[in-house]
């Protein structure tokens, strides 16, 4: 049995458990699935109120959502668990014509999931590190708060509940994305 399960199993499998995850929050609960509320849910519950005083976006009842909380305890011990006990121990599979292009920009690790020429302790003292890191995440935080949810709360819930707010967030994810692979990424490379 342990065999099957660390066989990497077809893309499929993830997507209809995706999939299913957003009826059944609705039927069960009326619960809409996102992962990025959960960083607004715990701020609320950590930071004194003396603190969110006055800021709006933090003054409600956090606790009605502490389901949320769990979902993503949830996800972050089934990542655990999967990248511990059940991953493939064969490295992943990247196209030649993508290593040689990232070769060609200094990029030489491709063992994990994340290169860690761009992605460690090491390289974040580097400006170019640095860029991707805290730059990164930062843009990747605003644009969480500024788009008013992820992708997962956006491209899963939103477009399956047909929101055209949630349609046009995508569209503007997949051009960021497309974006930053074919002209910002080796801009970015080049550091």
């Amino acid at each position: 049995m342990l065999d099957f399960i660390q066989q990497p199993w077809h893309w499929s499998i993830a997507g209809l458990f995706i999939g299913l995850t957003v009826p059944i929050l609705l039927i069960l609960g009326n619960k809409p699935f996102g992962i990025s509320s959960s960083l607004r849910h715990i701020c609320a519950a950590c930071l004194p109120s003396s603190v969110t005083n006055g800021i709006n976006y933090f003054n409600y009842n956090w606790k009605e959502e502490k389901w949320n909380l769990f979902f993503v305890t949830g996800v972050l011990i089934g990542g655990f668990i999967a990248a511990h006990f059940l991953s493939d121990p064969e490295p992943i599979q990247i196209a030649a014509e993508t290593k040689a292009q990232l070769a060609n920009q200094g990029i030489q690790d491709f063992a994990g999931l994340m290169p860690t020429d761009l992605f460690s302790w090491e390289s974040l003292g580097t400006l170019r590190g640095f860029v991707f890191i805290v730059l990164g995440g930062f843009l990747v935080g605003f644009g969480t708060r500024y788009a008013d949810g992820c992708t997962s709360g956006h491209a899963i819930m939103g477009l399956s509940n047909l929101q055209v707010p949630s349609l046009i967030a995508t569209i503007c994810f997949m051009i960021g994305g497309f974006l930053m692979t074919h002209f910002g990424l080796p801009f970015l490379l080049s550091l």
